[in-house]
């Protein structure tokens, strides 16, 4: 009986361990620390597919995505918004193509709502600077067809200080100034081809 009985508790253990092994990927992806700075939007799902209206199949009328950010950490100041294809590179280099980079937000915003202004100052004080088409603001994803989707990365920075840069500053200038002053960070990832 004695034998029995242990053979039924480890068989069980066994099946525990292999039961917690297969979670679903929903599980899976869940965050370690739900509380944690998070970046989302009610464009499209994390890592889903980017609606037209926010891309180049929209033409010069692409907007924007709304997005919203929560769970702020202490001692934030301002935040900075950096969209980029990692998937694409400029010129054949090693640098990937700029969509979007937005800085100086102020620190007790909590979103950025579609359609920001394609200007260089905004009234709140957040500064844009040119995109890949020498424009400011947001450019929307073009990735051609056929092949396989691009994977749009929009990064949210929140940092222990404002900026001293202008819309003429470059991304360099920009992860230069940064550097130190990251309190913490959030991504977003959306998926688009032609």
């Amino acid at each position: 009986m004695r034998k029995v009985l242990i053979w039924v508790l480890l068989g069980s253990a066994f099946s525990t361990v292999h039961v917690g092994s297969t979670q679903s990927p929903e599980v899976s992806r869940s965050p370690v620390h739900p509380q944690g700075f998070t970046l989302t939007t009610t464009a499209f799902e994390d890592g889903g597919i980017i609606p037209d209206k926010y891309t180049a199949n929209a033409g010069p009328n692409a907007v924007s995505p709304a997005l919203q950010w929560s769970h702020v950490p202490d001692g934030t100041s301002s935040f900075a918004l950096v969209m980029r294809d990692p998937d694409n590179s400029l010129n054949g280099g090693s640098e990937d193509i700029l969509h979007w980079l937005i800085f100086n937000i102020p620190g007790t915003a909590n979103h950025l709502p579609e359609a920001v202004p394609p200007i260089a100052q905004l009234p709140d004080g957040a500064v844009q600077v040119l995109n890949l088409k020498q424009k400011y603001g947001y450019l929307g994803p073009g990735a051609w067809s056929p092949g396989p989707y691009h994977h749009y990365t929009f990064e949210i920075f929140a940092l222990d200080t404002r900026l001293k840069l202008g819309s003429e500053a470059s991304r360099a200038d920009f992860l230069k100034t940064i550097e130190g002053h990251v309190v913490s960070k959030a991504v977003l990832v959306g998926r688009f081809h032609r």
